[in-house]
Parts: structure tokens; sequence; C-alpha cells
């Protein structure tokens, strides 16, 4: 080793190792300074995305458990709904690219009619036989309500497969999964009653539920589109996996959910005369079915037809932009109407539910006409805005009515065959917006048609109305005994 003097100035020696290259120590120092900051960066953008997810766990949990809903067992129901909803979103959004978005209009209208046709006809069988398989299975609630979750996760499984290989089985499996989704909000309403907290009315519990499902699929629907892009499978199995974990939430219910104390079976059928008093069916309720039916019909209706008509806006729109954008205005309009609804009948709870679920119907066949006679892009908007509230408002009026009409002991049987209704009531409108596209009808005839239809049963169920109220007034007037 070369020997030095001393005291030795290593400053001075270009051999000293730590100075043997100039140009390199601001190099490193500048690294080294980058890396202490993207890891500084690194560590709070993690902090404040686990803060902010705590925060956001927090504050759901405490929307579930709040007003005894944690006491009495409801806010495992609202958990067990939102991975049901955040389902739903991942399992649209996939069949709507797969379906919809990816291939040519006139075989995407082939396949949207097989489709609803598909789910049509298994309905006209499972309508009158839901509500009474419960009656007579109430004790297996939590399984029935964890098997329409199961079966969904095995069919979003399946159907994964079927996208990749365009199998047949794809109608088979998407078919599966629509009927399991329709049994799921006839069983999840036959457990509500069971689950209330003192401080609920039913109307308010059906409202925080509506609130959650939004909120999850608020959530569940940009990680399926995000994992649409990736491919239509992903999505998929990105339900399946969320149907699963509904599933377990199901099995894990309260077990009261499958008390059957007090309860007895009620046919839709008998409303009238007197099996209907027997049992204290009010005609109010049934009005509030035919006016749901109606909003339920102009529902699918819209749904179709507008999905189809926007994919290629007419010029008389006025819309130059990219049509997705423009569907995702009017589908927009249409979920924050039924989350502003929610919002009103919860907090309208105590207003005569008879006269809003008219008033509705009468508000939905009006903004319809005016839509059909003036059809422009803001209009949709305005249309898909509108029919999100009226549908809203008047599902909760016949919740509010069915509550406060409907003996405890039939409401959970009404419950079954009003929900089966109002699902038929939906397919159905989505068949006659399928049957007029097809038939190259305008968005302008279209909407007209619907709208005469809705006027001609709004026309019945008004009818229908008043001569039940005269026939009550009679009834009151008639002796004891008569």
């Amino acid at each position: 080793m070369e020997e030095r003097d001393w005291p030795y100035d290593h400053a001075t020696d270009p051999g000293y190792p730590g100075e043997r290259s100039g140009a390199d120590t601001p190099r490193s120092s500048g690294l080294s300074r980058a890396a202490r900051s993207v890891g500084r960066a690194s560590r709070s953008t993690g902090r404040a995305l686990a803060k902010g997810g705590s925060a956001a766990f927090g504050g759901a949990r405490r929307f579930t458990h709040s007003g005894g809903a944690g006491e009495s067992g409801f806010s495992r129901l609202l958990e067990l709904h939102a991975f049901n909803t955040a389902g739903d979103a991942a399992v649209a959004i996939s069949l709507a690219g797969t379906l919809f978005f990816t291939v040519p209009t006139g075989e995407a209208t082939g396949q949207v009619a097989l489709f609803l046709v598909l789910t049509m006809l298994p309905f006209a069988v499972v309508a009158p036989l839901i509500g009474p398989f419960l009656d007579r299975f109430r004790r297996g609630r939590r399984w029935a309500i964890g098997a329409t979750l199961a079966i969904r996760a095995f069919c979003c499984w399946v159907l994964a497969g079927a996208v990749v290989d365009e199998s047949p089985a794809f109608y088979f499996a998407a078919l599966g999964c629509l009927v399991s989704s329709k049994a799921y909000g006839v069983t999840r309403a036959s457990a509500v009653p069971r689950l209330l907290p003192e401080s609920f009315t039913l109307v308010k519990a059906n409202s925080r539920i509506s609130l959650t499902g939004t909120g999850a699929a608020a959530i569940s629907a940009p990680i399926a589109v995000g994992a649409a892009t990736i491919g239509a499978e992903w999505a998929l199995r990105y339900a399946a996996l969320l149907f699963a974990v509904g599933t377990v939430l199901a099995i894990l219910l309260p077990a009261k959910v499958d008390s059957s104390e007090g309860e007895e079976p009620i046919e839709l059928t008998a409303t009238a005369g007197a099996t209907r008093r027997r049992h204290g069916i009010t005609r109010s309720v049934v009005n509030g079915l035919r006016s749901n039916a109606g909003l339920r019909l102009l529902s699918g209706f819209l749904t179709i037809f507008m999905a189809f008509t926007l994919r290629e806006p007419p010029a008389s729109m006025g819309w130059d932009g990219n049509p997705t954008i423009l569907l995702g205005l009017v589908i927009g309009g249409a979920g924050a109407g039924n989350t502003i609804g929610t919002l009103i009948g919860s907090a309208a709870s105590t207003r005569r539910p008879e006269k809003v679920v008219v008033g509705v119907l009468v508000l939905d066949v009006a903004v319809l006409a005016t839509v059909g006679v003036l059809f422009t892009w803001w209009t949709a908007v305005i249309l898909g805005l509108t029919v999100g509230i009226c549908q809203s408002l008047g599902k909760l009026s016949l919740d509010a009515m069915i509550q406060r009409d409907v003996p405890e002991r039939v409401r959970t049987s009404m419950f079954a065959r009003s929900e089966t209704l109002l699902q038929l009531g939906w397919v159905t409108g989505g068949l006659i917006g399928i049957g007029l596209f097809s038939l190259d009808a305008t968005p302008r005839i279209g909407l007209l048609v619907i709208g005469a239809l809705l006027i001609g049963w709004l026309v019945f169920v008004l009818q229908r109305s008043r001569l039940a109220a005269a026939a009550d007034r009679d009834g009151s007037r008639a002796p004891t005994g008569s």
C-alpha cells in the first residue's frame, strides 16, 4: 500500500474511494433524494388510502347499524344486500358489453329479444310458485336467500367460460342469473319484517335497503368496468366472488328470519269479496299493485327501447357527441331519480300513500307524453330522472300500504306475490320495447305508443279505484250482517 504523509487530506486525493468519480456524487445524491421522496410519497399515499378506507368502512357500518339495526339483525341484511347489488351491477355491465355493445345492432336486437323471452317464460311458471313455496318452507328462508346467491355465483362462473368459448350455455346461465336475481328480491322481501328494528317502519326499512344497494352498486360498477376492459369474463368472475360472499352472509342471518310465528298464506287472486275482507287486504293495496305494474312496465320498456335507440341517436335529438355518453346521462338520470325518490319517500312516509301511488303514475304518463312530442336529448334525460323518481316513490308507497293495511300474519306472503307481479311487469315492458324497435319504430312513435298504452292503463286504474270507493261506501251503509 502506498505510504501517505499525515495528516492526510482525502479531499485532495483523487484516488480516494469516496471521490473516485466526481461526477457520480451529485447523481448518487440526487437518486437517493428521489428515492426518499418516492418512499415518503408512497407512505403518505398508503396512510391516506388506509385512513380513507377506514373512514368509509366506519361510515358504512354506522349507517347500517344505526337506529337499532345492529341489535335487531337488520344490519346483516343490509350488508348482504350490498353484496347482492354489487354483484348484479357487475353482471349487468358484463352482459351489456357482451350482448349489446360488441355486436351490430341487428344481432343485438335478436339476442336481447331471445334473452327477454327466456326470462319471461320461466316467470310465467315461477310467479305462482315462489310465494307458496316460501309459505310452505318458511323455516328455511336463510337457505332460500343463500340459494339464490349461490346459484348466481355458479351461473356467473359458467358465464365467464361461455363468453370466452361462445358456448350456447351462455343463455341458460344468463337465464339462471336473472331468475335467481328476481327470486332473491322475493325471498329478501319476505325476511324484512322479521328483522325490523323497533323504531323502523317498513317503508323506512325498504328505503334504507334501497340506499344501501345504490351505494354498493356505485362502488362496484367502476371495478366491474375495469375488469371488463380486460375481458367480460373477468367482470363475471368478480360477480361470482361477490355472490359467494353474499351466500355466506345469507346463511349467517339471525335465526328469527326463519320464524313463521303468526303467519298464514294468502292468494293474490283472493283479493275480492269475503276472502279479501277475511284477510284484511284492502282495495288500496290492490290499486297500489296496479299502479306499480304500470310504472314497472314503463321502466322495462325504456330500459330496452332507449338502450337501442341511443346506440345511434337520431338527428332530431340534437346530440352530436359520443352516443355512449348520452346513454350514460339517461341511465345516470334514472339512477339519480331512484335515489331522490327513495329519500323523498322516506321523509314523506306519513303521507297518504294511496294518493302518492296514483299521483306518480299520472306524472309518469304526463312526462312521457310530453317527451314523446318534444323528443330531444335533454328531455330524454328528464324522462329518465322522472321514471326513476316515480318508480321509487311508487314502490315505497306500495310497501307503506302493505305495512299499514295488511295484517302481519299475511304480510310476508303478500310481499312475495307483489314482487313477482312487478318483475313480470318489467319484463313485459322490455318485450314491448324490443318489439317496437324490431319494427323500426322511431323513438317518437315508440314513446307515443307506450304512452297510449299507459294512458289506457291509468284510466283503468282510476276507474277501478272509483268503483272500489263506491263499493266501500255502499258497504259501510249496509246493515250489519247483510
